[in-house]
């Protein structure tokens, strides 16, 4: 998503939280971006950063929040610790930030806030527990902050994509088995979702809207995770 945003000519602001040198890697592939490190696990943080870059860019448009963890745990038994990892850095982060961004980013012609979910918001099963409640959580967050906007211009959108990355432990069997378990029966590229984040990025849709970029993945009824599918 940021290489297909920089080579479309926007200015690019890429967050890590760890990977500081695959982040300044890919920056220097964009003709122009900048990077930034925080740690989402830390409420204070996150909402500073987006407090700074509304302070220090004169046209902030679009705030994409697509970064999570995506660690495993079963509806058989909470993990206290997975839970509140997933719940701060996969709903609160990007909430707070999104609120930041509509009460203090300057944008000449209205702001767009892109929140990543997941096509199980549709289409859930009981593995990955965590993982999951917390992007159904996320997901509210897209119809609220939708009704609660003072611009009439901004945008709040949810882009919900499928199996696009290997999962968890796969190898590359197992990934090409699984990715195609939606009803086209084919691979989603990396390529769509950045595609759909630009599209999304010019407001078009009415507000509170959520893209599904899986294949029609959603559409069906899968009673676990892809992960264990592919190996059944």
């Amino acid at each position: 998503m940021a290489s297909a945003f920089g080579k479309a000519g926007w200015h690019v602001v890429i967050h890590y939280g760890h990977s500081a040198s695959d982040a300044e890697a890919l920056a220097a592939t964009l003709p122009s971006a900048e990077i930034i490190q925080t740690d989402l696990a830390d409420a204070a943080a996150a909402v500073g950063m987006a407090e700074d870059l509304a302070v220090r860019l004169p046209d902030w448009r679009v705030v994409v929040n697509s970064a999570s963890v995506f660690e495993l745990d079963f509806a058989t038994s909470l993990d206290p610790v997975t839970f509140e990892r997933a719940m701060q850095i996969n709903a609160a982060a990007p909430t707070l930030i999104a609120q930041t961004f509509l009460a203090k980013a300057r944008a000449r012609d209205g702001r767009r806030v892109i929140t990543v979910t997941d096509q199980k918001i549709a289409n859930p099963n009981p593995d990955f527990f965590s993982y999951t409640m917390s992007k159904h959580a996320l997901d509210a967050t897209i119809a609220m902050l939708s009704m609660d906007r003072k611009d009439p211009r901004d945008r709040i959108y949810g882009l919900a994509p499928g199996a696009i990355l290997a999962s968890h432990d796969q190898d590359e069997a197992e990934t090409e088995r699984s990715h195609r378990m939606n009803l086209l029966a084919r691979k989603t590229g990396v390529e769509e979702v950045a595609d759909a984040a630009l599209f999304l990025s010019e407001g078009w849709l009415a507000s509170g809207e959520t893209l599904f970029i899986d294949s029609g993945q959603h559409l069906l009824s899968q009673g676990r995770d892809v992960l264990f599918l592919a190996r059944a």
